[in-house]
C-alpha cells in the first residue's frame, strides 16, 4: 500500500503503518476521552481520561496488528507467500498469495477473527479483575472497551462478504463443495458488493440522523465495495486464463545492456525497443540484471546522460516476477506483483525470452485460447 512506513517484523513478515493510521488513533482517542470513559467510569479528571484514551487507541491498534499478523503466520504455515501487513485508518490488510486448498484458505481467513475473539475475551476478563477485585474503575472501563471492541471487530469481519474474513470463509466453503475456486471467489465478492452498498447507505442514514459514526461506516462500506469489485475482476481474469501458459501470453521483448550510458542506451537500444515502456537489461556477462523504464531514463538530465549508467537507474531483477514458458498463468498471478515498471519476465536457460505486462494481463480476457492444447484444470481449483 502506497504511503506506508515500516514498523518492524513479526516472524520475518514486514509490518507497515499507513500514513492514515494516526487518524484512527486520534478519532478513537477523542471518542474515548469525550464519551465512553466518562460514561463508564465517571468522577475522574480530564487528564486521566485523555491519557487512558490514548492508551486505549494504541491497544486497539495493536489488536489490529495482531489480527493481521495471525493471518500472515497462518498463511506462512500453510506455505503461502506473505508480502507484508499494513495497518491503516479503516483497519488492516495482509498482502499474500493464494492458498492451494480450500481447507487452508478457510483456516487462514478464520484465524484473524478467532484472534480478535481471544483478545476480546482477555480484555473483558482483565476488566472484571481490575474492576471487581482491584477496584480500578477507570482501567477496568478501558479494558472492557478494548475487549468489546475486539469482539465487535471479530463479528464484523465474520460477515460473509469478501474481502472481509467471513467472505473468505464463505469462499473456502463454496470452493470445497463446488470444486471451483474462481466461481467461489466471484460469489463471495458479489456478497461483498451487496454488503458494501448496505454499509454506505446505512452510514449515510446514520449521519443524517446525527450520528458521526455514520461517516466511518460509509467509508468502510466504500472500501469493501471497491475491494469486492476488484475481487470480481480478478476471478473473471483467472477463469479466462485458466490453462494458459506464460509462453501463450508473453510478448516479444528487446533487451539492452546495463553498463551503457543513458545517452547511448536511448540512442541505440530504444529504437529497437519501440513500444516498450519497460526494457530488460543485462550485465557485462549477458546475464539479466533488471529492468529500466522509459520515464526513469528521461528523468536523467541531458547534461548527465553520458555519465550515468543504465544500471544506476534500473530496478533490480529481484523486483520483478520471474516465470518459465510452460508455467501456468494462474500460478504466476498468484505471486506476481505487476506495475507499470515491474513486468513478468519469462526466462528460459537463464535468458529473457518474453515479457508480460499489466496491460497484457488485462488483454488476456479477450484473447482466444491457443489451439491444440485443451485447458487443464486449475490445480488449486479443488479443495483437499
Amino acid at each position: 500500500m502506497n504511503g506506508s512506513l515500516p514498523l518492524g517484523r513479526i516472524a520475518d513478515v514486514p509490518i507497515r503503518v499507513h500514513w492514515t493510521a494516526p487518524l484512527l488513533i486520534v478519532v478513537l482517542s477523542f471518542g474515548l476521552a469525550g464519551g465512553v470513559l466518562p460514561t463508564w467510569a465517571p468522577g475522574h479528571s480530564r487528564a486521566a481520561y485523555d491519557a487512558l484514551a490514548v492508551v486505549g487507541a494504541l491497544l486497539l491498534t495493536v489488536s489490529l496488528v495482531a489480527h493481521e499478523a495471525a493471518h500472515a503466520l497462518a498463511a506462512r504455515r500453510a506455505g503461502v507467500e506473505v508480502k507484508d501487513v499494513t495497518v491503516f485508518a479503516l483497519g488492516g490488510v495482509t498482502r499474500m498469495g493464494s492458498a492451494t486448498t480450500a481447507r487452508s484458505a478457510g483456516w487462514i481467513a478464520a484465524v484473524g477473527p478467532l484472534t480478535s475473539l481471544l483478545l476480546g475475551g482477555l480484555g473483558l476478563g482483565a476488566a472484571v479483575v481490575a474492576g471487581d477485585v482491584l477496584h480500578w474503575t477507570l482501567p477496568a472501563a478501558l479494558l472492557a472497551w478494548t475487549g468489546w471492541a475486539n469482539v465487535l471487530l471479530a463479528g464484523f469481519n465474520l460477515i460473509p462478504a469478501a474481502p472481509l474474513d467471513g467472505g473468505r470463509v464463505l469462499q473456502a466453503v463454496i470452493w470445497r463443495v463446488r470444486g471451483d475456486r474462481e466461481r467461489a471467489a466471484r460469489i463471495a465478492a458479489r456478497c461483498g458488493q451487496v454488503a458494501g452498498v448496505l454499509m454506505i447507505v446505512g452510514g449515510w442514514f446514520e449521519f443524517i440522523a446525527g450520528g458521526a459514526g455514520g461517516v466511518w461506516l460509509a467509508l468502510i462500506g466504500l472500501f469493501v465495495l471497491m475491494a469486492a469489485f476488484a475481487e470480481v475482476r480478478r476471478s473473471v481474469l483467472y477463469e479466462a486464463v485458466r490453462g494458459m501458459r506464460a509462453a501463450d501470453a508473453m510478448r516479444p521483448v528487446a533487451t539492452g545492456q546495463d553498463w551503457q550510458t543513458v545517452g547511448r542506451f536511448i540512442a541505440e537500444t530504444m529504437p529497437r525497443a519501440a513500444g516498450q515502456v519497460v526494457v530488460p537489461v543485462t550485465d557485462l556477462d549477458g546475464r539479466p540484471s533488471g529492468v529500466v523504464t522509459v520515464p526513469s531514463l528521461r528523468a536523467v538530465p541531458l547534461a548527465r546522460r553520458e555519465e550515468v549508467r543504465v544500471r544506476d537507474v534500473a530496478a533490480p531483477l529481484e523486483s520483478c516476477t520471474l516465470a518459465e514458458p510452460d508455467e501456468q498463468v494462474t500460478d504466476i498471478l498468484d505471486h506476481a506483483v505487476t506495475t507499470a515498471g515491474r513486468p513478468i519476465l519469462v526466462m528460459a536457460d537463464r535468458q529473457i525470452v518474453g515479457m508480460i505486462t499489466g496491460e497484457d494481463i488485462l488483454a488476456l480476457t479477450q484473447r482466444p485460447r491457443p489451439t491444440g492444447r485443451p485447458p487443464t484444470p486449475d490445480s488449486a481449483g479443488h479443495g483437499r
